[in-house]
């Protein structure tokens, strides 16, 4: 295997679903965030980035892509606030959505399952030279890489890729331990009566939970045993009669604690019918493999003013216990779409909230990452946006958030649909703010069979990304001596990886303008 460059990934996970506007008794409308006793305000939307000169910026609302810029052909060239493109690899598209997910030098993202497609399945990257990401394969030898849906995962410890079957039973897991360039396939096995949506790990990789399609009341999660990956074995799956069916799940260190993301769309009968929000679910019998194996609830916390709530991504900060929630519908997603929600005065689109859960029983949120797209005063300016022909309008809503590292983070990067990648200061909970912002170029007409918003006749002036993003140290060359020796500050370089529809996957970095201007947010970061 050759090395190219030496390189320290950080925060590979990710994150992300969200909601707000607090029903019932949510814990406290104002909390605070470990560093003081003064409320956390919870209203308006986060300061705007100051962006540097010559950035290419939208001109409208903060995360709006205006009429004129769609209509003129502005879209047409990324939109950068301090950050800017290294390199891609587009391919035929991708479907952001589901994935992508990363193991060192790798990354892997899924495609569309669209006959006209000449690579089917899961692409996979070696991004050992970011400066040029190439594909080394293709992973379709599965029903679950073929359509993964937000099931694909990655574990670094065991260096394993799991995903499953979108709506269906199968489940496949794959070895990277020789080279993450070239997955081998341990397993693939069908899990009756399950349809998969959305899973995740357990931190010690010994156990995947599989959210299921349906998260209405009845609704099941199957947990999967991962002690010998090459003969995974279903576990009981679990049935909720009541609140806890998660959309998206992450799980503390222990793999004792579950944080699911309950959805629940406004006047949604269906599979996502709330409430909506954070149940915190004691899984201690799975994770030690108890006979008879039950899920309790710890404790609930429930909003209103968003509707399809996904991941709760955890961190820690100021001695205190975090999560991200993530929403990717927001108000418009339920009864009577974006103008039902202008008329509710709900939040238009989705945005992450901050949830202190240091006391599990009794978790608060202590701070709203909202856009202007996302601020319910801001909700009738965006009423008479025309759509795409042949597709619907821009979309704003939130999806994944993943801060920089999981202990004492400074920024968080959330992927907010046709908003693009959003970068926050989290320094300060009192008083977060955006600081930079990545919006890939509009893919129009181009024919684009793998990705997750193509369509014959489709011209799409704006375009979608919705998965994981990853922040990324590498080292430029440097030998090993001096590397330890200044501990990498002055040769190594923050990126981050991402993916999106029409431009598949990028490597970003932050302007060298920018870093000047803010050493604080890098020193020291990598270590």
């Amino acid at each position: 295997m050759i090395k190219l460059n030496r390189v320290r990934p950080i925060s590979v996970a990710a994150a992300a679903s969200l909601a707000l506007l607090l029903s019932t008794s949510v814990a406290s409308a104002n909390g605070n965030d470990g560093n003081s006793n003064e409320p956390v305000p919870l209203t308006g939307s986060v300061p705007k980035a100051s962006c540097g000169r010559g950035d290419h910026v939208e001109s409208g609302l903060q995360g709006q892509t205006t009429p004129e810029e769609r209509f003129s052909g502005d879209s047409e060239r990324a939109y950068g606030c301090n950050l800017a493109m290294v390199s891609q690899f587009k391919g035929e598209g991708a479907v952001s959505q589901n994935g992508p997910a990363y193991l060192g030098n790798c990354a892997y993202y899924a495609t569309n399952d669209n006959a006209q497609q000449k690579h089917l399945g899961v692409a996979v990257l070696d991004v050992s030279n970011t400066s040029h990401p190439v594909a080394t394969a293709y992973l379709a030898d599965t029903p679950s890489m073929l359509n993964p849906h937000e099931t694909l995962r990655a574990h670094a410890g065991r260096e394993l890729l799991a995903s499953a079957q979108n709506n269906g039973p199968n489940f496949a897991v794959y070895s990277t331990a020789h080279d993450c360039r070239e997955p081998k396939l341990l397993a693939s096995i069908d899990l009756p009566g399950s349809q998969a949506h959305m899973g995740n790990f357990a931190p010690d990789g010994r156990t995947y939970y599989l959210g299921q399609n349906n998260r209405g009341i009845g609704g099941f999660v199957y947990p999967v045993d991962l002690d010998d990956p090459a003969s995974p074995k279903e576990l009981t799956p679990w049935q909720y009669l009541g609140d806890g069916r998660p959309h998206g799940m992450y799980l503390n260190a222990a793999g004792t604690r579950m944080y699911a993301g309950q959805p629940g769309l406004f006047g949604n009968t269906g599979s996502s019918i709330g409430p909506d929000g954070l149940v915190i679910e004691d899984v201690s019998d799975y994770q030690f493999r108890r006979p008879n194996p039950q899920i309790k609830t710890i404790s609930k916390l429930f909003w209103s003013d968003q509707g399809q709530v996904e991941d709760m991504y955890p961190y820690f900060a100021h001695g205190h216990h975090y999560l991200v929630s993530s929403d990717e519908s927001g108000g418009a997603g339920g009864v009577g779409g974006l103008a039902g929600a202008c008329a509710r005065g709900a939040a238009a689109y989705g945005y992450p909230n901050i949830i202190d859960i240091t006391d599990e029983n009794n978790p608060r949120i202590v701070q709203k990452l909202r856009l202007q797209v996302s601020d319910p005063v801001n909700c009738h300016l965006m009423l008479n946006d025309p759509p795409d022909v042949g597709a619907g309008a821009p979309e704003y809503s939130q999806e994944r958030c993943v801060p920089d590292r999981q202990n004492d983070p400074r920024m968080l990067a959330c992927t907010f649909h046709n908003s693009g990648l959003r970068v926050f200061d989290i320094r300060d909970l009192r008083h977060p703010r955006e600081i930079a912002y990545y919006k890939p170029p509009a893919p129009r007409t181009a024919l684009l069979p793998g990705s997750g918003s193509w369509a014959p006749g489709v011209d799409l002036t704006v375009d979608r990304i919705a998965g994981y993003p990853r922040f990324h140290w590498v080292d430029h060359g440097h030998d090993q001596h001096d590397r330890d020796s200044d501990r990498g500050r002055h040769d190594s370089e923050l990126q981050i990886w991402t993916v999106s529809d029409g431009n598949g996957f990028q490597v970003l970095r932050f302007t060298d303008s920018f870093k000047e201007r803010n050493r604080d947010l890098f020193e020291e970061s990598n270590e």
